[in-house]
């Protein structure tokens, strides 16, 4: 049997699978990451763990197809990672120096895209070659794959859903510098930001208004239980989200869209939502496009990393 390392490099934490390249994760652990220096000592850190790992499993290295890592920011076709605010880390060959590191094969990807393999692979989109995968949580991710295989773009930026522009005249900047990106009202944190702003305008009686500090899940939940002015702000999140599906679909074209990160979790009231605008708004073409919950959750990207190494 041959094995896979699956690396997804977050901003707090990093998750590290081992996986038979049948798909079966072995073990799976996480550590922290450790941006001291700009993250200088991210790479060997990794290195480290996978290498005592291997020692712990009596594997040969012979028996390993390399390690994929997934990281959160810009990937170039050649490995080369276009800068990770999050981890502090300007332009890099990342592929080359961890290939140096280790003595393995090495691919790299950006974080969203390869949750979007993953999913692809052993998921929510398993048995489809062309997926679209949107990650809402703090922020928005995306990830698409075509034919089997990630489209990542010249700059690597393929894939930055959360940075399409929905709104003219927004004040407030995204933190990618622009105004008015997707992801600065259907992300968590963009959800709150609508509410916070409907509760100080709108007299209406809300239970919205009980929570000192709001949260994403209390205005699914609330809304699931009634509140109108919780439906009418997750109306609007489905609303951007089904407009903006569709217009990505009118380019891509793709078999089945998936939904995951935290925000997915308020499941059916937020699908069913999306569905109903995806399909106003969609190439009369496409509007019959399955859409899902993510089957894989924080695991996605581990599996998407080893089906990098596996092309």
């Amino acid at each position: 049997m041959k094995y896979g390392f699956g690396v997804d490099i977050g901003g707090t934490t990093i998750k590290i699978g081992l996986f038979s390249i049948d798909g079966k994760l072995v073990d799976k652990w996480e550590i922290q990451t450790n941006k001291i220096d700009n993250g200088k000592y991210i790479l060997q850190d990794i290195a480290h763990v996978i290498q005592n790992k291997i020692a712990l499993q009596n594997l040969n290295k012979n028996e390993i197809i390399g390690i994929g890592l997934g990281v959160p920011g810009p990937v170039t076709k050649e490995g080369v990672v276009n800068g990770c605010v999050n981890l502090g880390w300007k332009a890099q060959k990342i592929e080359e120096d961890f290939k140096q590191m280790t003595g393995l094969n090495v691919k790299v990807g950006n974080d969203a895209n390869v949750a979007a393999l993953g999913e692809m692979w052993q998921g929510a989109g398993k048995g489809y070659q062309d997926v679209l995968m949107i990650t809402l949580g703090t922020g928005v991710g995306g990830g698409c794959v075509l034919n089997g295989k990630i489209v990542s773009g010249v700059h690597g930026a393929g894939g930055e859903i959360g940075h399409m522009h929905v709104k003219d005249n927004e004040k407030s900047a995204c933190g990618c510098g622009n105004h008015g990106c997707l992801e600065q009202y259907v992300s968590a944190t963009g959800i709150v930001t609508q509410a916070r702003k409907k509760l100080l305008y709108d007299e209406r009686s809300s239970s919205l208004r009980k929570y000192f500090s709001l949260e994403a899940k209390n205005i699914y939940d609330e809304a699931k239980e009634g509140d109108s002015i919780a439906i009418e702000i997750v109306n609007n999140v489905c609303k951007i989200l089904g407009n903006s599906l569709a217009s990505i679909c009118s380019v891509i074209d793709p078999e089945i869209i998936v939904i995951g990160g935290g925000v997915s979790k308020a499941g059916d009231i937020l699908t069913s939502g999306i569905k109903k605008y995806f399909q106003k708004y969609a190439f009369h073409a496409c509007a019959n496009t399955e859409i899902v919950l993510a089957k894989l959750e924080n695991d996605a990207g581990m599996y998407g990393c080893v089906k990098l190494l596996m092309k």
